[in-house]
């Protein structure tokens, strides 16, 4: 489908996102599961044409050499080309970050394309309204978000990650909401990894609860993306936070025993009148 060009207001209906923070939320999701496909001089031109999206949330009708002037002079050379720029878009619409729609001039001569970027995928169904390309559905865009209006309106009891306690780390907020933008949620997986850490006691180690929650959390986010076996997903999580505090915890009674803090030795103790001893070291569960 070629579309006529014109000023990038006329294209406001092919956004997808409510404001500017929301899109920048889906980009930082769609990075970090897709940023290992790409080049380094590809993530620069992707990263640019994400800024180049930031009056209309998502859309961009920027020329390619208007793009690759504005990365070019601010690296003061020639840091990429127009080739390495094409290979980034078709790798950007392979995986489903953008769609990329030509567009042309009143004549019907070809103009710069529209660049549409596309919401991150959830583990949430998707809606009967957004299952065609938004190409062939543009009007379903601004019914998807009359929907999002209205179930706000119809549910005022529920708060979203705005409503967050300050008990819990931004960071870790920061990562949750993308999936799970639900406050009390938010903080039940907060309140989850602390009491796995106090079994540890390494409640009072926040800066290791919040990278091995986030962690774990991520680890979470690709099962929940590539597969549909996760019937409890806040469990799920639980059991990947144990798994990276058990080895945390067991690889510092390591090194305490290699540095000689903690003398090792066997525990001696008597069993039904036999003498035995407890590997305590190796036999840690």
């Amino acid at each position: 489908m070629n579309l006529k060009s014109g000023n990038i207001k006329g294209f406001e209906q092919y956004s997808q996102f409510e404001n500017l923070e929301e899109f920048n939320r889906h980009m930082e999701m769609w990075l970090l599961d897709h940023k290992k496909y790409f080049t380094k001089g590809e993530l620069i031109g992707l990263k640019r044409l994400v800024r180049f999206s930031a009056k209309i949330p998502g859309v961009c009708n920027a020329k390619i050499g208007t793009i690759l002037k504005a990365i070019n002079q601010q690296y003061a050379e020639n840091i990429l080309s127009r080739s390495t720029f094409k290979r980034m878009v078709l790798r950007g619409k392979q995986i489903g970050i953008f769609t990329v729609y030509e567009t042309e001039r009143s004549n019907g001569s070809q103009s710069s394309n529209l660049y549409v970027f596309n919401r991150f995928p959830t583990c949430e169904p998707p809606k009967q309204e957004s299952m065609s390309r938004p190409k062939e559905t543009i009007n379903l865009l601004k019914t998807e978000k009359d929907q999002k209006i209205n179930k706000r309106k119809e549910e005022p009891s529920k708060l979203d990650y705005i409503y967050v306690s300050n008990r819990v780390p931004q960071p870790f907020v920061e990562l949750v909401k993308c999936i799970f933008p639900d406050a009390k949620l938010i903080e039940e997986y907060w309140r989850m990894a602390h009491i796995i850490a106090y079994g540890y006691e390494l409640d009072h180690e926040t800066d290791l609860i919040v990278t091995l929650a986030i962690q774990s959390f991520k680890q979470l986010i690709r099962k929940l993306k590539w597969t549909n076996a996760v019937k409890n997903p806040i469990a799920y999580f639980c059991g990947i936070l144990k798994g990276k505090f058990f080895q945390y915890y067991e690889e510092r009674l390591n090194e305490r025993h290699e540095t000689g803090l903690i003398p090792y030795k066997p525990i001696c103790f008597e069993f039904n009148g036999e003498k035995m001893e407890w590997d305590w070291l190796n036999s840690y569960i």
